[in-house]
């Protein structure tokens, strides 16, 4: 079917709303340098456009292009979606056909008053929007290029990621290639974490302008760990390699005379809300969720707009000082106990295993059996930014050593890496472009499994500097030359 003729192709309970050609956007002109990736969301090439919704509510887009690979890619969505923002819409200038769901709701992607007392929308946003939407594109595909995709991949960070991971999980025959960057997959302890560290960071829901945790102690914070940890892997670049490998302690910071606030030293409140974002959140049995490592404590998209604030664009916009604050507020709120009066302030967490139980059943991607994924031949990459304030790198690593205990042969088909200096799914000072989808491409149709990848560092339209991204556990280990240069490392064990 031509285009236009899309708009009266009759699916189950799916409504086709329009179907319209694109000539495609300008390209932009010296942003990224020859050899490197982009995910820019703008489109430059001729494609066919398709809407629709399917159900009650679910929205989609398909985007056809003119020049098609035989290929499919669905694109994950950030937040709390309730958009078609589409995290692998830059794949469709590569040939690939491509969809986005709104998940079945409409939002900014930070609110979740739409899930109160709703849950055909919580499920939806859960896990069954991206299954159907996926059913569906593929069938569209059919229709206008007359042949089913030769294979179909799945690329998402951030929630994207805990669609990726859900995806494996409870449909294993969605996709051959899976990306799954940075990932929320554990979505009731990432609330967890969120609303323990607010408790300590705003412990007055009235007082939203003032974190405990001051700037000058996010300075002194940086400053002790680049100065004792930067130096281990060989080279001082301002992030470090692995944060495992900084033995610093808080304990090793000097400590204010007095209750009140200093730049050269912590009080004891201070202390412990950083404790708190370090350690994770804890009941009387124990550990709910890792912590964050050492990295992004004085970034504006590190600790600042996601862990302590005052972000003057969501205070503007939600009365919310940070991202955390407002994801912690509204998921627990909306989701884990539909209650819009919900307190985060009074929240006791010795019940917050009992009370998660219900969210856990639908939002969490936490399984590591991934038989019945390894069965049908698919193919999964892992990666995260060791600099993430919004989800921390070691919860991907639970999950990725959790899978391998289950399968000693996992990384026939599953690989994990981790990118020092990178922030929540791009950004920061380390290397953050590496080319994902050309790596699971390969493994999937040419059974090339990948070993060490390359990272690079865009700045001002050129490449800053370049590393190799190793498999995990291994870490780039600099053995001398240009430090800036991926030739200048290699892949080690720790």
């Amino acid at each position: 079917m031509d285009c236009v003729g899309l708009a009266s192709l009759q699916l189950p309970d799916v409504r086709i709303t329009s179907a319209d050609l694109s000539a495609g956007e300008p390209a932009s002109e010296g942003v990224v340098p020859a050899g490197v990736p982009s995910t820019s969301p703008r489109v430059t090439v001729p494609h066919c456009r398709v809407e629709g919704v399917i159900g009650t509510e679910i929205r989609f887009e398909v985007l056809l292009p003119q020049d098609w690979n035989g290929r499919f890619l669905m694109g994950g969505g950030g937040g709390f979606v309730g958009t078609l923002g589409n995290q692998g819409r830059f794949s469709v200038n590569l040939g690939f056909a491509t969809a986005a769901t709104d998940t079945g709701h409409q939002g900014d992607g930070i609110r979740a008053d739409w899930a109160e007392g709703n849950l055909e929308r919580q499920i939806n946003y859960g896990y069954l929007g991206v299954h159907r939407t996926t059913e569906t594109a593929k069938a569209i595909v059919r229709a206008h290029y007359g042949r089913p995709p030769q294979h179909s991949y799945f690329y998402g960070c951030s929630n994207g990621g805990r669609q990726a991971l859900m995806s494996a999980q409870r449909f294993p025959n969605d996709f051959d290639g899976i990306v799954a960057g940075a990932p929320a997959h554990d979505f009731s302890g990432v609330l967890a974490a969120f609303a323990f560290n607010m408790q300590r960071v705003f412990p007055d829901p009235d007082n939203l302008e003032e974190p405990v945790i001051s700037p000058q102690n996010r300075q002194l914070l940086e400053s002790e760990i680049l100065g004792r940890c930067d130096h281990l892997d060989g080279v001082r670049d301002g992030f470090l390699n692995d944060p495992r490998d900084c033995g610093l302690r808080l304990a090793d910071l000097p400590l204010c005379s007095t209750s009140e606030p200093a730049d050269h030293c912590l009080t004891v409140r201070q202390r412990e809300a950083i404790a708190a974002v370090y350690g994770g959140p804890r009941d009387s049995e124990g550990p709910i969720y890792p912590g964050f490592p050492f990295g992004g404590e004085t970034a504006g998209p590190g600790w600042e707009s996601w862990i302590t604030g005052p972000s003057r664009r969501l205070m503007d916009a939600y009365g919310e000082p940070s991202a955390q604050f407002g994801f912690a507020t509204q998921g627990l709120k909306y989701l884990a106990f539909e209650d819009p009066d919900f307190d985060y302030s009074t929240y006791d967490f010795d019940s917050y295993r009992s009370d998660a139980r219900r969210l856990k059943g639908f939002l969490d991607a936490t399984d590591p059996d991934l038989s019945a994924f390894k069965a049908s031949g698919g193919k999964l990459i892992l990666w995260h930014g060791w600099s993430d304030a919004a989800l921390t790198a070691h919860g991907s690593i639970d999950y990725f050593e959790s899978a391998e205990r289950l399968d000693s042969a996992l990384r026939e088909y599953f690989r994990f890496y981790l990118l020092p200096g990178v922030y929540h799914c791009s950004g920061g000072p380390g290397p953050d472009r590496v080319d994902w989808l050309a790596a699971v491409q390969a493994w999937v149709e040419e059974g090339k499994a990948p070993g060490r990848l390359t990272g690079f560092k865009v700045e001002s339209g050129s490449v800053s500097k370049a590393r190799p991204v190793c498999v995990y556990p291994e870490r780039a280990e600099f053995t001398g030359g240009d430090p800036n240069e991926a030739a200048s490392y290699t892949c080690r064990g720790p």
